[in-house]
């Protein structure tokens, strides 16, 4: 019913006017189409709002304190007053003698109307008025307050006096002896209470004193209210320049667009403003840079990060695809400036995981290497079998025959030099092919005469594969980095299996070696000879500390100690491979 009543077809107006609820859906209707006020019009009649809240609160406050104003002059006035009358010895004689008073009602209007009072009483002990300024009043109580006087106390405060609101003021008339006890700073008295003098003055009216109040709050409301709509004014342009002319529901769905978006890509992306904090931090990026939960908002000085991601973090100039190594993972990082109206504004890095996208290229990488060392062999034996087959059609079969046995020979060493040492077949292989691609290149690659290496299972020998080609690989471009040839470009592997199933590969070259300030940043940041570049280049030594790290081992380099040159030494316990650690 619902559907067709929101449709305005003609079927809904039937169901409309036979369903109880028709009517207030036309209400609701009307309602959720009104025009919504722009965030400008909200701040304005917020504000307007405030300040007539602010204006009636005042004006409570100013009726208050005027009649704490009121109160205050007017009863010492008024006690004043009463002190006077309660020590005149006409009015103590009186109060003390019962007889004629009516004598005293001159000189007590004429104190009366001295000070401006509405009236003047004097009453017995009991609180009944004997004489006063209202002879109407003879004979009647009056409102005694707390009662305080009866016990020879001075006291002044609100009463009712004919109905009205009253401030009065009321003083013991003691006994002459009394008086004179009092009188000598002795009081309170002990003698005879023999009157009472009660000096009254009505509040002014409400309206009255609101009157008075409304005198400067009109003035200050209608400044306010101007001032109120100039900054209303001046806020909303404000406002609207900071959101880009944006609705407070358009930056809410900009808002649910952004979080849904930072939440549903892979990649982490981290934003830095000019002052160095967080503003934007994906999940992805919080779990790739090992960030803390709570990191959006605070300082990257106040983290504690590794000191690379702190570096990432922090640093304010352009970045394209850097390598960086964290816990376990390489990562490719982009950090890019952002700048508003010609001025920075911070920065925003973008980090994506290439782990095991590189761990796929290494070993790729390594077929590729059989592949190229397998077809420069069958170059080389070409040529090889042209010469023989001159030497044959030359007829010189002996000379055919002599070079036949060299090649052989040749090409039985290489082999038997590694397998005689490793029975890994894929480790093998892999020293095989690189031992003649260094060969081509005029260096020697060879084994130690400790080096043994029994068959491995097939994730061990993966990983040790990936390990040592990485590692052979850079030792030989260091060393062509040299330019040396000969026995002094050499590289030196050593391979062995110790008790507890931890395989350690240990590479050494005749280079330049690794400058002592990199020893610490070499496998974090991917150390390579040549210029490093997204296409996994310059990231190799990342990948040994990576495959090390996802088998609890580790990677570690020093210097030769009979010469020039680095020593790269890598260990791979068993039992856990980075396939496993995924």
């Amino acid at each position: 019913m619902s559907l067709l009543s929101r449709s305005g077809g003609r079927a809904s107006r039937p169901l409309w006017r036979s369903s109880p609820f028709g009517n207030q859906w036309r209400l609701w209707n009307l309602w959720s189409r009104r025009p919504r006020l722009s965030l400008a019009a909200q701040v304005l009649l917020l504000q307007l709002t405030v300040l007539v809240a602010v204006v009636l609160v005042s004006a409570v406050v100013s009726v208050r304190q005027a009649d704490a104003a009121f109160r205050e002059t007017r009863g010492d006035r008024l006690r004043a007053t009463a002190e006077n009358l309660a020590s005149t010895q006409s009015v103590r004689d009186a109060m003390e003698v019962p007889g004629d008073r009516t004598a005293l009602a001159a000189y007590i209007q004429d104190r009366a109307d001295l000070v401006g009072a509405t009236s003047v009483h004097l009453t017995d002990p009991s609180g009944t008025v004997v004489v006063g300024t209202d002879p109407t009043r003879r004979g009647r109580p009056v409102d005694l307050g707390d009662g305080s006087v009866l016990d020879r106390r001075e006291w002044t405060g609100d009463i009712t006096d004919r109905g009205r609101r009253a401030i009065a003021a009321m003083v013991p008339v003691l006994s002459d002896s009394d008086s004179d006890a009092a009188e000598a700073g002795r009081r309170p008295p002990t003698g005879t209470l023999v009157g009472v003098v009660v000096v009254t003055e009505d509040y002014p009216p409400a309206t009255e004193r609101l009157g008075e109040a409304t005198e400067e709050l009109a003035l200050f409301l209608g400044l306010g209210l101007t001032l109120g709509g100039a900054g209303s004014w001046l806020l909303s342009r404000l406002v609207r320049r900071r959101t880009r002319g944006l609705e407070p529901d358009e930056i809410a769905a900009l808002a649910d667009q952004r979080e849904a978006l930072l939440t549903s890509i892979r990649e982490g992306v981290v934003a830095v403003s000019e002052a160095g904090v967080l503003t934007v931090v994906s999940d992805s990026a919080r779990e790739l840079l090992g960030l803390p939960g709570a990191a959006t908002g605070r300082r990257v000085d106040d983290l504690d990060l590794e000191p690379s991601v702190h570096q990432l973090l922090s640093g304010a100039t352009e970045v394209h695809d850097q390598v960086l190594v964290v816990a376990g993972r390489v990562l490719v990082t982009n950090r890019n400036r952002v700048r508003h109206d010609g001025r920075p504004t911070g920065t925003v890095t973008t980090v994506r995981d290439r782990t095991e996208l590189l761990a796929l290229q290494s070993e790729l990488s390594a077929r590729q290497s059989v592949t190229e060392t397998l077809r420069a062999q069958t170059h080389e034996f070409s040529n090889q079998l042209h010469t023989i087959s001159g030497l044959l059609q030359l007829g010189e079969p002996e000379e055919a025959a002599r070079m036949i046995s060299t090649l052989t020979r040749r090409r039985a060493a290489i082999s038997d030099a590694v397998t005689a040492r490793v029975d890994d077949p894929a480790v093998a292989a892999l020293l095989i092919a690189k031992t003649s691609a260094a060969a081509e290149r005029h260096m020697w690659l060879g084994l130690t005469d400790d080096t043994r290496l029994p068959r491995l299972d097939h994730e061990l020998s993966a990983d040790l594969g990936t390990v040592l080609g990485n590692l052979v690989d850079n030792a030989v471009e260091a060393v062509a980095a040299t330019g040396r040839t000969g026995r002094r470009a050499r590289v030196d592997v050593r391979l062995a299996l110790e008790a507890d199933g931890t395989a350690v590969v240990q590479v050494a070259d005749t280079g330049p070696g690794v400058p002592s300030d990199q020893v610490e940043t070499v496998f974090r940041r991917g150390f390579t000879t040549k210029p490093s570049d997204a296409g996994g280049r310059g990231v190799g030594l990342a990948l040994v500390q990576v495959v090390c790290e996802r088998r609890d081992g580790s990677v570690s380099v020093h210097e030769r100690e009979d010469g020039p040159g680095a020593v790269f030494t890598a260990r791979l316990p068993a039992g856990r491979s980075e396939r496993d650690g995924r």
